[in-house]
């Protein structure tokens, strides 16, 4: 009788499991279809105001514009997104909290082991104050718009670096080469 009891238990247990597995895969799905088209829309906007106006001006697109489009998108899904990045350009939007952090560090060490910067995201749900929550983050490649303030300082025209450090007094986002992890577009929503 125990083992039977312990086999039925079991079994429920592991079509828990995969059941489960397959929520989060339909939150995976379903949080990429509706953060990600965010972000080719910040790298186009940077793209057309560096061509049109220069790096200089793209700076308000990157400090303001980009986080309108994320606020606008949170609004639509009710979800919250930022932008993150181990190395942040403003502390008080772009610092990661400790999930974030370990997963941008883990996308780091995933993406020196070979693996695609543009494949690279995770998602679980977690609790927090009591409630769960599902916790997705995706890994955001530099770009050759992004070098031209996120490229190595020596490389960084003087009147560029000027406005940054005006804009961006408390700066650590130098240094970048193309096809380095820049940080995430982190979503987190109530379940």
């Amino acid at each position: 009788m125990f083992r039977r009891s312990f086999v039925v238990a079991s079994t429920l247990a592991a079509l828990a499991g995969a059941v489960q597995a397959q929520d989060l895969d339909a939150l995976k799905a379903d949080t990429r279809k509706n953060a990600l088209p965010v972000l080719p829309k910040v790298v186009a906007m940077m793209q057309e105001t560096v061509a049109e106006k220069g790096p200089i001006e793209a700076i308000p697109v990157c400090k303001e514009k980009a986080p309108q489009l994320l606020k606008e998108q949170s609004a639509k899904t009710g979800w919250e997104m930022r932008r993150v990045s181990l190395r942040t350009r403003n502390p008080e939007r772009g610092t990661p909290d400790v999930w974030e952090a370990r997963q941008l560090a883990d996308f780091n060490i995933r993406a020196a082991n070979g693996e695609k910067i543009e494949t690279l995201e995770t998602g679980e749900v977690v609790t927090e104050n009591g409630k769960q929550v599902y916790r997705y983050i995706r890994a955001v490649p530099v770009g050759d718009v992004c070098l031209k303030c996120h490229g190595a300082p020596d490389k960084i025209d003087a009147s560029l670096k000027s406005q940054l450090a005006k804009s961006y007094p408390h700066d650590t986002a130098f240094g970048y080469e193309k096809g380095q992890i820049r940080g995430g577009l982190t979503v987190k929503r109530p379940l």
